[in-house]
């Protein structure tokens, strides 16, 4: 079975009205990607982001006539002539399996590996996080998450605690418990990310030493280790709590910042923290720092 594909690129402002145009000239999906390569991260709460620049993307049956997919939008939209498009033949395809043949295992360090659970591992001595694409946040993929894992992966985490604050797929803290730590504790303001956390704690075998819970039901102790992959402005927002949650001596690792947005977040964070030299990859950053007495 094969589908054909309509692209159109647009702006933000006028997604609305030809997503309802495919729709009502016979689409059975619509959506939509970035047409420009701006980033976005997680949103806040009640928010959805949208690119500037879209690519909308309406699929219908092989045996439409594109003739006629042009002419409603025509009519729908009030044009003189179509706008500017692309069309193409799509084989039908197992998508799931295509995007896990693409997963392949990531290295962390000396001897942390994210591996999906259809690949065995590549070095089975080594520390093994199994973990598939889901919908929560955090695969090893992004730079943001991978620069915490190895910021991980090199540190001594023998017998800490830990926090992992927006926790998403979980994947920063059962890394932590992987590596030696003793307790994590996890939270989301995303119902969907603590359900993914205790899947993937439990495939991991350290649903025993993780809690997790929503942001307004959080509370837990100071810990040795607190851990925010979020949002240059809740991390702002968040540095009193989040320096609150940290022992005396204990560390931080930031990540979700662009490069540009790091020295207002150093700026903050240095009232409570003694912060090491940002470390880079492409254009995200993290901060590491220690918690003054």
């Amino acid at each position: 079975m094969a589908w054909l594909q309509i692209a159109l690129e647009l702006e933000k402002q006028q997604l609305e009205q030809h997503e309802d145009a495919l729709l009502n000239a016979g689409a059975l999906s619509v959506t939509y990607t970035d047409a420009a390569d701006q980033p976005l991260l997680e949103p806040a709460p009640g928010e959805t982001p949208i690119w500037q620049q879209v690519r909308l993307l309406g699929l219908f049956n092989d045996d439409t006539l594109p003739e006629r997919i042009l002419l409603q939008l025509c009519v729908e939209l009030n044009l003189a002539r179509p706008p500017a498009h692309q069309f193409e033949l799509l084989e039908d395809r197992n998508w799931v399996r295509a995007w896990m043949d693409d997963y392949q295992p990531m290295q962390f360090g000396a001897q942390l590996w994210i591996c999906p659970t259809t690949l065995q591992p590549p070095h089975p001595e080594a520390v093994n996080l199994r973990l598939d694409p889901g919908l929560a946040f955090g695969t090893g993929t992004h730079p943001t998450t991978a620069l915490c894992l190895s910021w991980l992966a090199n540190a001594d985490l023998k017998g800490k605690s830990v926090i992992d604050y927006g926790c998403g797929s979980g994947i920063l803290a059962i890394a932590a418990l992987l590596l030696g730590a003793k307790q994590a504790q996890a939270t989301d303001i995303d119902p969907q990310a603590l359900l993914a956390t205790q899947s993937n704690a439990e495939l991991n075998n350290v649903e025993s030493q993780l809690n997790c819970c929503l942001v307004e039901d959080f509370e837990a102790p100071k810990s040795d280790l607190v851990m925010a992959n979020i949002l240059a402005g809740p991390l702002t927002e968040l540095a009193p709590s989040l320096a609150a949650l940290c022992t005396s001596g204990g560390q931080i690792i930031l990540s979700g910042l662009l490069a540009e947005q790091a020295e207002e977040v150093r700026d903050v964070y240095q009232q409570w923290f003694e912060l090491s030299p940002t470390q880079q990859q492409d254009e995200w950053i993290l901060l590491h720092g220690t918690r003054r007495a």
